[in-house]
């Protein structure tokens, strides 16, 4: 994975709370969504021992996802060294650390389940095949994959990166490219789905967001790969 063009900084976080201040909604609210959404995927599967946060910017779901799994080891990995510094001061602790794209791969430590959000449509499209080998190759066998990505097809999301500034040339992937991307990289899939159809104007509706999931159409989708044995 090349370096990013853009700076992980205070300067990213204000851009995108900007673009998605549309949805009436903060990054908190997307990153407590999309968790919710993993412990309802992991629900009676084995406990999480290690966890890799691919792409973990400026360590904010990282750290959740420490106290999500508290018993497991979380490790934060980017290629940008801004924001893994300003990761270690403002989202470390006691079983998280924070490596490079480049440490990731020499690394000794396997994990049962690595999170990707909004990663992919950075990396060009030649190198995705590679960066998602490289998930792979850190993940043990029936370790999980759960990836998520904006959606093209959803009106919203396309209007939310129009409004940031590191978002207006990437690349965005379907719900079908992506699965299409993790089967031919070796991982099982074992579901798709979408997220967040209303904006907070239409909160009241949020509660029937699950029976729409099927339809792909949310401003955010999920793509659950798991490690055959």
């Amino acid at each position: 994975m090349k370096e990013e063009l853009f700076d992980l900084s205070q300067e990213y976080e204000l851009m995108l709370n900007q673009g998605i201040k549309l949805s009436g909604e903060d990054m908190a609210f997307f990153i407590a969504g999309r968790l919710n959404a993993v412990r309802s995927w992991r629900r009676g599967e084995a406990p999480v021992t290690s966890c890799l946060d691919f792409g973990c910017g400026l360590g904010h779901t990282t750290s959740r996802l420490a106290r999500l799994f508290s018993n497991a080891s979380t490790t934060g990995a980017d290629t940008s060294q801004n924001a893994l510094e300003a990761a270690r001061l403002h989202n470390g602790g006691p079983h998280t650390r924070y490596l490079s794209i480049a440490e990731l791969d020499s690394d000794p430590e396997q994990y049962d389940l690595c999170y990707v959000n909004g990663v992919f449509h950075h990396i060009p499209p030649p190198e995705r095949p590679a960066a998602l080998a490289l998930i792979r190759r850190k993940l043990r066998p029936h370790g999980h994959l759960f990836l998520f990505e904006n959606n093209p097809w959803n009106p919203g999301a396309r209007m939310v990166m129009a409004r940031i500034p590191f978002d207006r040339n990437a690349i965005m992937l379907s719900p079908r490219e992506t699965a299409g991307l993790l089967r031919h990289s070796g991982f099982e899939v074992e579901g798709v789905d979408s997220y967040f159809f209303f904006p907070r104007p239409l909160a009241v509706f949020r509660p029937l967001e699950p029976l729409f999931g099927w339809t792909r159409l949310g401003a955010q989708y999920l793509v659950v790969g798991k490690v055959p044995s």
